[in-house]
């Protein structure tokens, strides 16, 4: 579980898997070294067997092996299964459960939470975990100069969380007020003291610096179900079990069942598609355009594709309003929200639903998925495709078009900025083409240019430098959680970050909301929130999104415990196993 949204690569981001397996032994019954050990509550153990390898694809390298500080799934989505965090979510019904940690109490003030940790567990190293590591992760994410967005989730009005080791397997965290959603944050990725201390003694600047890609893979220590063994740039990331892992199946076999892991780096989501008609992968995160196509050739290649819920990973474009971003007049005139307006009334969502996602897609008018259970807002202000109301917004605000058909601002500047996009990811590419012909059917000069995904993100976290940009964010079942994107100051406050102080009214808006939802304790008030948070974004627009798609992933038969959960999540790595011995 992370806390805080993170940069999506995919418009719907599904392992691909693949693998060769062979009958096992079965597993020994108990766990001696770790007493009370992590039950998953969706691995049974009947049937399941031991062997072979689990192969997923990205579309982009990583960018960092540093857990603390990554913001982007392309990052994010290796290291989840080297990193355990003290509690995780159920990635079927998104309740909070434990992990690294076995239990928790609440103090009657609702403001301290009392960790007891597991005991037993270790580290890849076979270095023992314990709340010294505990320590030292929240050490690391409140020490000035590193660069991570944890800090904005476990701040509430300007107070950071405040915590204590007890005893060894004993921490204690305190909140200035009641937390309603503390169980969903505090879900950080515990980093090993032993191995990253004297980096974070040496500052910020040169923690961040610390794992990066170049770093040798076995020095990335962590307790999760897999050890980082291989990473070849531009190819793929091998893992391998580990055989310490405090999981169990509910017949108390020692999870994972798979006896390595591999992530494919691929150059773009048809690769991805490649690999699976070769026979090189087991599941593939179909598109949706697709799904008629793989529904009829579901037994010819002995595969079933789900018909999944819409996706919570929201896919948007973004007007940089920093002013030492894009620059006067860009971020003049996307700071005007009449700008803003216009353009989003010159986003063809049925073209986008029906050209990128074959009408499997609902349009999207703010930052809720319409799949999502509880806090979709179904009575937003919406923006019907229109240009004609578009030329008319446009125009009330001192916009004209010159006698070569050119926009021009009210101080006689062309309009005129560079979009961009991840070139991996074709459907955000062919949404972009979309945009860029009505954009200009406005008299907007629009430079396409879709570029590497690692090479947007560091101009959205790093230098800030760029015009627009066609990206998506991770969801969640707590949108609270999403603090680092809603606060002001917030790290992925993208359009205009890390503001000493709300630069907007209707952004102080959202910055109070979000500050009051993370204190409300009740979901039916909290729910009230989120709503008048979502109302606030339709009216101001701090992006203008596209659609939500649905998700369909394709999963060989040849996997067991095969599970869809939220937006379309396969069952985790370490509880999926082969049914039958596959060779390739």
């Amino acid at each position: 579980m992370r806390a805080g949204l993170v940069l999506a690569c995919l418009a719907v981001a599904v392992g691909v898997v693949a693998g060769v397996a062979a009958p096992g032994p079965q597993p020994r019954l108990t766990l001696p070294d770790v007493p009370n050990p992590f039950v998953h509550p969706h691995a049974p153990g009947e049937g399941a067997r031991y062997g072979g390898v689990f192969v997923t694809s990205q579309i982009s390298d990583p960018r960092t092996f540093n857990y603390i500080v990554a913001q982007e799934t392309s990052s994010t989505a290796p290291l989840s299964l080297v990193f355990d965090g003290l509690v995780e979510t159920d990635f079927v019904t998104g309740e909070v459960l434990p992990d690294l940690a076995e239990a928790w109490t609440l103090s009657p003030d609702r403001r301290t939470w009392t960790f007891r940790l597991r005991r037993g567990v270790r580290w890849h190293d076979g270095q023992p975990f314990t709340a010294s590591d505990v320590d030292f992760t929240f050490r690391a994410i409140f020490t000035d100069g590193v660069q991570t967005s944890y800090r904005d989730t476990l701040t509430y009005g300007g107070r950071p969380l405040r915590w204590r080791v007890v005893d060894p397997y004993t921490v204690q965290f305190t909140t200035p007020e009641p937390v309603g959603i503390f169980l969903r944050q505090i879900g950080v990725p515990i980093l090993p003291r032993h191995k990253l201390e004297e980096a974070l003694r040496r500052g910020g600047a040169e923690f961040n610096r610390t794992w990066g890609v170049n770093t040798p893979p076995r020095e990335i220590v962590g307790t999760g179900p897999f050890v980082m063994q291989r990473y070849v740039p531009g190819q793929r990331m091998e893992f391998i079990r580990n055989p310490n892992y405090h999981g169990v199946d509910q017949r108390g076999n020692r999870l994972p069942y798979l006896t390595r892991r591999v992530i494919l780096v691929v150059p773009n989501l048809d690769a991805a598609r490649l690999k699976f008609e070769a026979g090189e992968t087991d599941v593939y995160g179909a598109r949706p355009r697709e799904y008629a196509e793989f529904k009829a050739r579901e037994r010819q290649g002995n595969f079933t594709i789900y018909d999944g819920p819409e996706t919570f990973t929201s896919e948007f474009v973004v007007l940089n309003m920093n002013p030492e971003g894009a620059g006067p007049p860009k971020s003049t005139w996307f700071q005007d929200v009449r700008f803003r307006r216009a353009l989003n009334h010159a986003v063809d969502r049925q073209a986008v639903a029906q050209q990128v996602y074959a009408g499997r897609a609902t349009p999207a008018w703010g930052p809720v998925s319409s799949g999502h259970p509880l806090y979709y807002h179904p009575r937003l202000r919406q923006y019907p495709y229109d240009l004609n109301r578009a030329q008319q917004l446009l125009a009330e605000a001192g916009y004209r078009k010159d006698a070569q058909g050119v926009l021009r601002d009210p101080q006689g500047n062309p309009v005129a900025f560079v979009l961009s996009t991840n070139a991996e990811n074709n459907d955000r590419v062919a949404i972009g083409n979309i945009l860029r012909q009505d954009w200009q059917r406005l008299g907007i000069q629009v430079t396409y240019a879709p570029e590497a995904f690692n090479s947007l993100v560091g101009k959205l976290v790093g230098s800030f430098k760029w015009d627009a940009i066609i990206i998506g964010l991770t969801g969640g079942i707590e949108p609270g959680t999403g603090r680092n994107v809603w606060l002001c100051n917030g790290s992925l406050h993208m359009w205009w970050p890390k503001q000493e102080r709300c630069a907007t009214p209707w952004e102080q808006q959202i910055h109070d909301l979000f500050e009051q939802v993370a204190l409300e304790t009740n979901q039916e008030r909290r729910r009230q929130l989120y709503f008048r948070w979502q109302e606030v974004f339709a009216e101001n627009l701090p992006w203008l999104p596209f659609a939500w798609p649905k998700t369909q992933p394709a999963v060989r038969n040849t996997l067991g415990n095969v599970k869809i959960g939220l937006q379309g999540a396969v069952s985790p790595s370490e509880i999926l196993y082969y049914r039958t011995p596959v060779r390739r």
